[in-house]
């Protein structure tokens, strides 16, 4: 990759990832036992003999937490993605409905779907995928050659040709909409600006919840020998009526 593209990119990274640091600050700002609780299955955690109150509660929130995070970098590769294909080919965000990137390469028009990683969705929502790229293509006509693309940004899919469409994942992905076959490579070390200051500011605020959420799910959840009471959580978690 060229000197000058690589020092935008290096600075666009350094501008807008500690914004992702800061959203896995707020996810922790404010959040409550019982709201985690309430979208986990605690069938799961009996079933894994978990019996320690602080145990399940730092499971339950480094699973919610997980769910967060891919969310919250998912948007932000996206971003990227996006990005780097504007200082290439001009590329930009699409306004067609499901369609998050348009560029034109070598004659033909790209029109992409990002995802972060290959397995992103069931059949329903692949279903719902093509559609989107469908409804693209009758929006632009065959007035020009239309390249249909699933982007992933990290992982591989030995058979990247769906027929309808193309699914192309981490190095084949990145090189399409940057033209380098090292651009997967070049994100690596500015993606950790700042991240050993932020990780510590983000483990401190992550220490405060699980000694929070384990006194309260002591005293809620508990019995009085200490012993976790798995009938009231799990009438809590699903019973007809809300308790609690």
């Amino acid at each position: 990759m060229e000197t000058s593209l690589k020092a935008r990119l290096t600075d666009f990274i350094e501008q807008h990832v500690p914004q992702f640091h800061d959203k896995r600050l707020q996810s922790l700002d404010g959040l409550k036992l019982k709201t985690v609780l309430k979208r986990k299955n605690p069938y799961l955690f009996k079933a894994k003999h978990v019996e320690s109150a602080p145990v399940l509660v730092e499971q339950l929130l480094d699973a919610h937490l997980s769910s967060q995070e891919e969310t919250i970098f998912g948007d932000f590769l996206e971003s990227l993605a996006i990005h780097v294909c504007s200082l290439v080919y001009d590329g930009r965000k699409s306004t067609s409905e499901g369609i998050d990137l348009e560029f034109d390469r070598d004659g033909a028009r790209y029109i992409v779907s990002i995802k972060s990683g290959p397995n992103w969705g069931n059949s329903s929502q692949i279903k719902k995928m093509r559609d989107h790229f469908k409804q693209a293509r009758r929006i632009y006509g065959a007035s020009r050659h239309m390249i249909t693309v699933n982007g992933c940004c990290y992982g591989r899919d030995n058979k990247p040709d769906k027929g309808e469409y193309l699914k192309l994942c981490g190095q084949s992905f990145w090189e399409l909409i940057s033209g380098s076959p090292e651009m997967y490579q070049d994100l690596i070390e500015p993606l950790g600006h700042q991240a050993r200051a932020r990780n510590e500011a983000f483990s401190t605020a992550y220490a405060k919840v699980i000694n929070r959420f384990s006194a309260d799910f002591i005293q809620e959840f508990c019995l009085p020998d200490g012993a976790i009471d798995w009938h009231k959580l799990v009438a809590f978690n699903s019973s007809k009526i809300p308790r609690g």
